[in-house]
């Protein structure tokens, strides 16, 4: 263990001065600040937690592994938090990381193995003491939190990634991924009550990234095949279950911003990127481009921090170079970057 520690911070002297000539760093106070998943690259086993404080502009990289002398394994795709836990999607690894919120310390790494076959987890969401989590062998599988243990699987479609809850019913978006150019074109539609699916609703081909707005309408990505058809956002009525709208603009995410949406668009071809403000209420993009992007390599996340009204911005750097944190203020204005590990995404703000 003590080796382990002793290669993790020669890792992060390393990172550090190499990059920004800075000594290693090690956070004492959580608050005032952001966890934020760095996915790591696919099969390296180099997932990582990086915490960014506001208070002191300081950054800690490997900050899972400085707290539990081990990895957190490989390719981490999800990341969020309930009561007084964290939870992190490590797809390839197959697990479910829970950890404590305040000491940062495993209290539990759940295996999410299907015997000899990994059910590949994706994305996680919350609903009266359960967790929801997208497997990409077809399932949704429910979690007691309280015992962290699975208590039931609900199959759903091909490869499902994208969950969101709304009217008491989970919405789950099949991509089909893995099955292209076949891919899948459905968002499943579970009974909270009974667990069980009640209706899959066709949106168009491999849908991704699905969000509920303030007026508990579902919004689905449809990314078509990266190609000819392209990719377009739908909206579902969450008590009917149709879909009312398809919008006819690039999509690439959707992320809250009080009670609208940000719209962002990146184009892998050309590395073009830019961030919209949705009006949630009125259906329609008010402004086409509502942050100054000149500072961003290759945008990859996008999040809001409500509390310090600033949008926190994840720039993947090409995806082989670690990564930043850009900040920008409530004007969409540049402020500063913060250095980060791998392909940073999911970011979880603490007050």
């Amino acid at each position: 263990m003590r080796l382990i520690r002793l290669l993790s911070y020669l890792s992060v002297l390393l990172f550090s001065c190499g990059k920004d000539n800075k000594p290693p760093v090690m956070i004492n106070s959580v608050s005032n600040g952001a966890l934020v998943l760095c996915e790591g690259l696919f099969q390296q086993n180099n997932s990582q937690l990086s915490f960014v404080s506001f208070e002191d502009n300081q950054v800690e990289n490997n900050f899972f592994l400085n707290r539990n002398d081990r990895q957190l394994g490989d390719t981490g795709n999800d990341l969020k938090r309930y009561g007084d836990k964290i939870y992190v999607v490590v797809n390839v690894s197959s697990t479910i990381e829970v950890i404590d919120a305040l000491s940062f310390s495993s209290i539990k790494q759940i295996s999410m193995m299907n015997g000899s076959t990994a059910k590949q987890p994706r994305s996680i969401a919350f609903h009266n003491g359960r967790a929801y989590v997208t497997c990409f062998d077809g399932y949704v599988d429910v979690i007691d939190t309280v015992s962290l243990t699975v208590d039931s699987r609900i199959p759903v479609g091909s490869n499902p990634e994208g969950i969101a809850i709304a009217n008491n019913k989970l919405f789950v978006s099949n991509s089909g991924g893995l099955n292209g150019p076949l891919m899948d074109s459905t968002v499943s539609v579970i009974d909270l009550n009974t667990n069980q699916e009640i209706e899959k609703i066709t949106v168009g081909m491999n849908p991704g990234t699905i969000k509920t707005d303030i007026f508990d309408d579902i919004y689905v990505i449809v990314r078509g095949n990266y190609g000819s058809i392209p990719s377009r956002m739908k909206r579902i009525n969450s008590e009917s279950n149709v879909v009312e709208d398809s919008f006819n603009f690039n999509i690439s995410g959707i992320s809250h911003f009080n009670n609208d949406f940000l719209i962002t668009q990146y184009d892998y071809n050309t590395n073009e990127a830019n961030v919209s403000l949705f009006n949630t209420s009125t259906k329609v993009i008010e402004i086409a481009s509502f942050l100054n992007l000149n500072e961003v390599q290759t945008l990859y996340h996008l999040t809001f921090d409500s509390i310090r009204n600033r949008f926190l911005v994840s720039d993947a750097m090409g995806f082989t170079n670690s990564g930043y944190i850009r900040e920008y203020d409530i004007q969409g204005d540049y402020i500063q970057s913060h250095h980060v590990g791998l392909n940073p995404s999911k970011i979880l703000v603490y007050e």
